[in-house]
């Protein structure tokens, strides 16, 4: 019996075991493989754009100005790095997981759990703000009818405070109500007319727990039916969206684009957890590898074409949305819909808020069906009960896993804000590109696999070139470096983790002269690092609290379960 934390699985056994419908098989009882790569690069499109496209993307323009084109590119290389090594790893490795299978050939079983602990928080809490952005888009669909919901049934006690706080600022100034904004309108209202009960003001997001519902039991009917509703919304919200970049062309005005960097490329970085928000889902793709036909040579294209697709996309609605109005006017939930109807063009203000429910409801899809596949390796592998890996024998899902998810998100979606939530989302997805970009450095060099057609990440020797590139970052950021030794105030957090990010740069450096690793995984894992040093401080405190829960289910339940236990 193995007692060691970082024991490992083995790629050959995986892959045996796969084949001959074992555990991770696809017999009779098992998952569908029913996804081809137009499938899989729809579920990738479906994934990011959504909330990203249709919300966060006004704050971050709000912040960097026109110049938040370059965060896009360099979010996109970053995730285009990475998306590189999951494809390997896909290939490799062709069952549900993600990163958490991934991990678990690459670093060994402790690391697998967290990695997948830190999993289910990215999806979870991604969900949860994907729900809340759906219900506010649904609700202004409902306006357009003239029916729209009272506001303490359509939103949540934070968001309702905050726009009560704002509305309260506004009257007292002399403003009127219908001067107010959108957000200090439906939470004046909630918090005037709530019902109460036993002394508590009953607010809730009510059409967010509706649509989690009606997912959950889409993504619990099956993959099939999944396929096709995604493969449906993915079709028109680009549509939309090309229509919009067509349409809102002739409405720029480049004046608006001066200055381009209006705070500097801090501001443009200042917007990194909203954008890097907007990439997060093409590695919800991986988790669907049981279903493939092909995954070896479907996931990685799947993964590749939907990025590429959707860097293009943003970065067009950047430039269209910046220039049409100055970038200060950005800040809204609904940019979009915003600048449409600012211009006075309002029934293409209501096209977008119809495509934005759908682009909505298709990541709230991909997700639901990504987390429940999770669950269901982690218990296939023994560190959760069994019930999570049971597969409906006529649907062919992870049953109860789905249902577990459709609570696990639904439920918080009905009471809390969004708050610090995209950040949480954000650091859980940069936590696992990091551990699937070193992950690939350490893959055994040959690995046979049946069916053909597998993807190999190109080597590029960065021998002299990975310390060149650490040395130049040291040598521009010496000052930071120095000051960061002295800078230990919760204030100052940042300069600590740049401090810790140069130190893992240098060890990195180091090794990768040493042992001659390939560029592409070693600058995604370090562009990644450097971009978690800008998530929020409360973010990283409510993360270290979600991973020591984790550690103590591991140690309690995980490690004596385990099926390497008994090996």
């Amino acid at each position: 019996m193995s007692d060691s934390l970082f024991r490992k699985k083995s790629i050959e056994k995986i892959v045996a075991d796969s084949e001959a419908g074992l555990s991770d098989g696809h017999g009779d009882g098992g998952l569908r493989k029913v996804l081809g790569v137009r499938d899989l690069t729809f579920m990738g499109i479906a994934a990011v754009i959504g909330a990203g496209i249709f919300s966060t993307i006004g704050t971050a323009a709000f912040n960097g100005g026109p110049g938040i084109v370059f965060l896009f590119m360099i979010t996109a290389v970053t995730c285009g790095f990475s998306a590189l090594c999951y494809a390997e790893f896909a290939s490799r490795v062709p069952i549900a997981g993600s990163a958490y299978t991934y991990a678990y050939v690459s670093f060994g079983e402790l690391v697998a759990w967290i990695i997948g602990w830190a999993l289910i928080l990215e999806y979870a809490i991604g969900n949860i703000v994907v729900a809340i952005s759906w219900s506010g888009y649904f609700n202004n669909l409902l306006e357009g009818f003239h029916i729209g919901l009272p506001g303490w049934l359509a939103t949540n006690a934070g968001n309702a405070q905050v726009g009560y706080d704002e509305a309260v600022k506004a009257l007292a100034s002399g403003q009127t109500i219908e001067t107010l904004t959108k957000n200090a309108k439906m939470g004046y209202d909630a918090i005037l007319h709530a019902p109460v009960i036993a002394g508590w003001k009953m607010i809730i997001n009510l059409p967010a727990l509706i649509i989690v519902f009606l997912i959950t039991i889409l993504a619990y009917i099956g993959i099939k039916e999944s396929k096709k509703s995604t493969n449906f919304m993915v079709i028109f919200k680009i549509c939309v969206i090309i229509f919009v970049i067509i349409i809102g062309f002739f409405y720029v005005d480049t004046k608006n684009w001066d200055p381009f960097l209006p705070n500097g490329f801090g501001g443009v970085l200042a917007g990194v957890s909203a954008v890097f928000y907007a990439y997060i889902g093409f590695d919800a793709i991986s988790t669907t590898a049981e279903e493939c036909k092909n995954p070896q040579r479907d996931l990685p294209r799947g993964m590749i074409y939907s990025l590429l697709i959707c860097t293009v996309l943003y970065i067009l609605i950047a430039l269209v949305l910046t220039g049409m109005v100055h970038y200060s006017e950005l800040k809204v939930d609904d940019p979009l819909a915003y600048v449409f109807e600012k211009l006075h063009l309002n029934k293409i203000g209501y096209l977008i808020s119809v495509s934005a429910v759908v682009a909505t409801t298709s990541v709230l899809l991909v997700f639901q069906l990504g987390q429940p596949r999770i669950w269901m390796s982690m218990s296939r592998d023994g560190l959760l009960p069994k019930r999570f890996a049971k597969v409906h024998p006529k649907f062919h899902t992870p049953s109860f896993a789905t249902i577990v998810t459709g609570f696990m998100v639904g439920i918080p979606a009905l009471f809390v804000s969004s708050g610090t939530v995209t950040d949480l989302t954000s650091i859980g997805t940069l936590f696992a590109f990091v551990l699937v970009c070193f992950g690939v450095l350490v893959l055994p060099k040959v690995t046979k696999t049946k069916g053909g057609g597998a993807f190999q990440l190109p080597y590029i020797n960065g021998k002299y070139f990975i310390p060149l590139v650490v040395g130049i970052t040291a040598f521009l950021f010496r000052g930071r470096i120095v000051d960061a030794f002295f800078n230990f105030s919760s204030e100052g957090y940042q300069e600590f983790l740049f401090l810790v990010f140069m130190l893992i740069s240098i060890v990195t450096a180091v090794k990768s002269f040493i042992n001659s690793y390939s560029v592409i995984p070693v600058i995604g894992a370090l562009s990644c690092l450097y971009l978690m040093i800008e998530i929020p401080a409360i973010s990283w405190l409510w993360f270290f609290a979600w991973m020591g829960l984790g550690l103590v289910i591991y140690f309690l339940y995980g490690r004596k379960q385990s099926k390497l236990a008994a090996e």
